[in-house]
């Protein structure tokens, strides 16, 4: 019966400690956030941030991914609590993907380019020359409107942003695309005559890309990168923690030092 009594007044004493501690905001130093990312520059900007998200008590864990499937299905199944990565349109890309999970809220853009080490210039590309796109539905029709919007190619004018080589109406140089995982397009720079490149993977191969592409979107692309949770969580404390430090001065001056107008922020 002692240790009854004991066991409830010691809960007793708990229960209140717990209210007061919650509402005088005192920092929560086990609390943790996982966020999945790719390397460049999403996991460079988030680890610029571990220090400010310490400072509130939490701890940020940067999860590294080099794929762009494996980050959602990590949020999916509660593995991480939110990804790092992609813009919306790909997200959507997916009828799983777009039910459970939402953006949270947008960050930056990385403008999409066609990248060469054959050639110099659009004008260059020969007749029948070979051009690597995203295999991707969101991706790979971003690239096709990139071509389109340089004079490259026409579309068919309903196709909307999941264009496909299908829809081309109009090729006058008869170009020959090869639709590859997103991460291998730097690689297939060696065996093709030019590769669209998503703006991180071709940051993370060392391009310039404002000095390096042959042609690149606007900085108004609505291709925004997101930080994605599983719908329903987006009023997090802890995601609207890492809102508050991502969007940021901080973060701004960073990307507007670092990447040579490869990323573009939104805030």
């Amino acid at each position: 019966m002692k240790k009854i009594f004991v066991g409830l007044l010691i809960a007793g004493l708990l229960v209140p400690a717990l209210i007061f501690t919650a509402c005088t905001g005192k920092k929560n130093a086990a609390a943790a956030v996982s966020v999945g990312a790719s390397p460049i520059p999403h996991a460079e900007m988030l680890n610029l941030i571990k220090g400010d998200l310490a400072a509130q008590g939490i701890t940020l864990n940067v999860v590294e991914f080099t794929d762009y499937v494996q980050p959602n299905m990590a949020v999916l199944s509660g593995d991480l609590d939110a990804n790092f990565f992609q813009h919306l349109p790909y997200l959507e890309s997916n009828a799983d993907w777009a039910e459970k999970l939402v953006s949270a809220f947008g960050v930056h853009v990385e403008p999409f380019g066609l990248y060469s080490e054959k050639h110099g210039d659009i004008d260059d590309l020969p007749n029948g020359a070979s051009i690597a796109i995203p295999n991707d539905p969101s991706n790979g029709g971003r690239a096709l409107l990139l071509l389109q919007a340089n004079g490259l190619i026409t579309l068919r004018d309903d196709v909307g942003l999941e264009a496909t080589p299908r829809d081309i109406t109009g090729n006058p140089k008869n170009f020959r695309f090869q639709e590859l995982e997103a991460a291998q397009l730097p690689r297939s720079l060696q065996d093709v005559d030019a590769a669209t490149i998503n703006g991180n993977y071709a940051l993370q191969a060392g391009f310039n890309p404002l000095r390096d592409s042959l042609i690149i979107e606007g900085a108004e692309s609505p291709y925004v990168n997101i930080i994605v949770v599983q719908r329903g969580k987006e009023n997090d404390p802890r995601i609207i923690a890492l809102k508050n430090a991502l969007l940021s001065q901080k973060v701004k001056d960073f990307i507007n030092s670092n990447y040579n107008g490869g990323v573009a922020p939104v805030f």
